[in-house]
């Protein structure tokens, strides 16, 4: 697993974080889902099926988060499965991998509930001992989420219509579709319903790709200079940037963190067009037949340091 699937896993696995993220997307950064109504489950899928040789084959998948949420809205209670999926690549096959997991979460609600009938030998008729489920039974609707951490613009599919060549349009009632739940920087247009820390994340990989742009969305916005640790962590892994932070700090200043290292920029760039105007200098004295002693005086620069100009 490579650093940046392990940050995010840990990151958005925060229920606050998660409930957040969650709020935004599927009801417009209204608080409905609240943290202490998420509850952790496992998030390995495991699918059988027979195979030709009629041998059961086990199908297992692995995703990134997925938790129950208890929801009470509009007067009523509900229980819902929320996956999410965390991309620092665009994936080109995304509505596939998705829909896969959600099929496997299904599946695996129908084995249980069948399991738990022949358990109880409680099915009333053959049809319902043949499918394992009754007519009052259940299931509880799953939503995955895709959470793209790139800076670039998504240009990847976002159903699965999209991955198809020409289809005769006669046929595409027929055809099942699969939309996926993509949650893209690039694209957000308020960030005000936002209610935790995500926010700054979002922001900065929303304007990672302009430093003038960044410049001004750490000066405009007043939640940079009050940024936990392991959001900043998590910017300087997925944005790129370099924001310097003390081991000693949970809490840290980006606004003054990105002026400060915008200055030893300033100040490493100045050195660096100073030796490079002094080795040109040495070299056009070294011609004129100058000293070393002679050149080292002029340049301001020690002796050992302009002959190792003048060598190489």
């Amino acid at each position: 697993m490579s650093a940046k699937d392990s940050m995010a896993k840990e990151y958005f696995a925060d229920n606050a974080r998660f409930a957040d993220l969650c709020n935004n997307i599927l009801y417009g950064g209204r608080e409905v889902i609240l943290p202490e109504n998420l509850k952790e489950r496992d998030t390995t899928e495991v699918l059988t099926a027979l195979g030709l040789d009629k041998k059961t084959i086990a199908i297992q998948k692995m995703r990134d988060i997925f938790k129950n949420a208890s929801i009470k809205y509009t007067g009523k209670s509900y229980v819902v499965l929320i996956g999410v999926e965390n991309q620092s690549d665009i994936h080109y096959s995304i509505p596939v991998k998705n829909m896969f997991y959600d099929v496997m979460a299904y599946g695996n609600q129908v084995k249980e509930t069948a399991k738990k009938h022949r358990k109880e030998k409680d099915t009333a008729t053959s049809d319902e001992f043949l499918s394992g489920f009754t007519k009052e039974d259940k299931l509880i609707p799953v939503i995955t989420i895709t959470v793209y951490l790139g800076t670039k613009e998504w240009d990847g599919p976002r159903r699965l219509s999209d991955m198809f060549g020409d289809v005769d349009e006669e046929l595409l009632p027929f055809i099942p579709d699969y939309r996926i739940n993509l949650l893209a920087p690039r694209e957000i247009t308020d960030f005000t319903g936002f209610r935790t820390s995500i926010r700054q994340l979002f922001e900065v990989l929303q304007n990672a790709y302009d430093k003038e742009k960044m410049q001004e969305v750490l000066q405009n916005d007043e939640k940079f200079s009050n940024v936990d640790r392991e959001t900043v962590e998590a910017i300087n892994l997925f944005a790129g940037t370099d924001i310097d932070i003390d081991e000693k700090e949970e809490v840290i200043d980006m606004c003054k963190a990105w002026e400060e290292q915008k200055n030893e920029g300033r100040e490493e760039g100045r050195e660096e067009g100073r030796i490079r105007q002094a080795k040109i200098t040495a070299l056009k004295l070294q011609k004129k037949g100058h000293s070393i002693e002679d050149i080292a005086e002029c340049v301001d620069f020690d002796e050992e340091t302009v002959k190792k100009w003048l060598v190489s």
